[in-house]
């Protein structure tokens, strides 16, 4: 059995920067799981364009708002109880109106130290 408290994760190695907020990774692949989980903050007035070519997705949001936006321009309302999954490793931009808060899952899960290049050009995938 694994558990953890999300305040020992905290400014530890396993709370990681992202590009435009925080990940702090409660479950990475060194646990065995075969997923992982992470608590993930959105910085207010943030705009990403993320892109996960090696992993499956699926965020459910439990504060804030935001939207979600598929290359298409369709878009999706982000908000306490939404959940959206990026079944198809599809590109998307990530839109924080408030502070928002994402619980996330990944499979195959990260190892740990993945970070966004949101500064750069096109997508950041990791």
């Amino acid at each position: 059995m694994i558990v953890r408290n999300l305040n020992d994760v905290i400014n530890s190695s396993a709370d990681v920067a992202w590009g435009n907020g925080r990940s702090r990774r409660l479950l990475l692949a060194h646990d065995g799981m075969g997923f992982s989980l992470t608590d993930t903050l959105v910085c207010a007035g943030s705009e990403s364009l993320l892109e996960y070519r090696n992993h499956l997705e699926a965020c459910y949001c439990i504060e804030g708002e935001g939207e979600v936006e598929d290359m298409n321009g369709n878009r999706y309302a982000i908000k306490r109880g939404a959940m959206y999954a990026l079944d198809k490793h599809e590109a998307h931009y990530l839109r924080a109106f408030t502070d928002l808060r994402l619980v996330c899952v990944f499979v195959p899960p990260l190892l740990g130290p993945e970070r966004h290049d949101v500064g750069g050009r096109g997508s950041s995938s990791y």
